[in-house]
């Protein structure tokens, strides 16, 4: 049995502000920064699209952190706003599960936008591209600047990223471990195995493919083996993905049988 449906699919949320006093408060100076919030980049979104002007790539960037800033923003905000003035602060599962992920989703993109915004900032003056395709390390380094700040916030945003993914990764497999010590089931040991070591395969490859890649970009010497890191961080995981999972996972593994055996019944 599934452990997941011992519990319920309705989660308790904890409240913001406890003091009733200040519920009111701060329930309208967060409605306000939420109003201004959209206004102000819905007007700058506007603008630069009526702009012919200003159709240009830095200003593109502009659009784009806006659009980031206002679904991030309204996956989150409308929601608390709701339930500061609700008796019952409950959410299920599966929009919870949504609010993290567009958390997640929001704070990348704005640091990757950040740091897409600082090379585009830069003059230019080659147009040889030392890279089989576009990406922020290859598009600065056309540029005959002083490349610090690219450079340290790049490297800064970098281990930032990696800390972060496999502290979490880690901690993961830490629990997942206690949890199959404690159960002690063979059941439940093997299919965690299972899926366990699939996923590390998957993010090992895209961790060594990702650091190879950051790694040779200091390197000039060695052009062949960037680009090659690269289109494995890209095409590696993305084809093993569906067919791990598909595999694995059951529901998945049946609809596919399915199909095909649908297929074969047809000819």
């Amino acid at each position: 049995m599934d452990n997941r449906s011992t519990y319920s699919n309705i989660l308790h949320l904890d409240a913001l502000v406890t003091s009733e006093a200040s519920v009111f408060p701060v329930f309208f100076l967060l409605l306000l920064a939420y109003l201004t919030l959209l206004v102000s980049n819905a007007g700058v979104l506007i603008l630069i699209i009526k702009e012919r002007s200003l159709h240009q790539p830095m200003y593109l960037l502009f659009c784009n952190l806006s659009i980031n800033d206002m679904i991030g923003n309204s996956v989150l905000l409308p929601r608390l706003l709701s339930d500061m003035v609700s008796t019952e602060k409950l959410i299920t599962y599966g929009e919870c599960a949504t609010q993290v992920f567009m958390g997640h989703i929001n704070g990348m993109a704005s640091h990757i936008l950040l740091l897409v915004g600082l090379t585009l900032r830069l003059s230019r003056c080659r147009s040889y591209l030392m890279n089989s395709y576009c990406d922020n390390a290859s598009l600065f380094k056309l540029s005959c600047e002083d490349l610090s700040v690219n450079n340290i916030y790049g490297l800064f945003f970098t281990v930032m990223l990696f800390c972060s993914s496999m502290g979490s990764i880690a901690v993961t497999y830490i629990r997942i471990a206690i949890v199959c010590w404690k159960k002690k089931s063979k059941d439940l040991n093997s299919k965690a195995m299972q899926t366990c070591a699939s996923h590390l395969v998957l993010y090992l490859i895209m961790l060594c493919t990702g650091l190879l890649t950051i790694t040779l970009h200091r390197f000039t010497e060695f052009p062949f083996l960037r680009k090659l890191a690269q289109i494995l961080f890209q095409i590696v995981p993305g084809n093993l993905n569906p067919v791990i999972y598909g595999i694995q996972t059951k529901a998945l593994r049946q609809k596919i049988a399915q199909i095909f055996h649908r297929k074969v019944l047809q000819e």
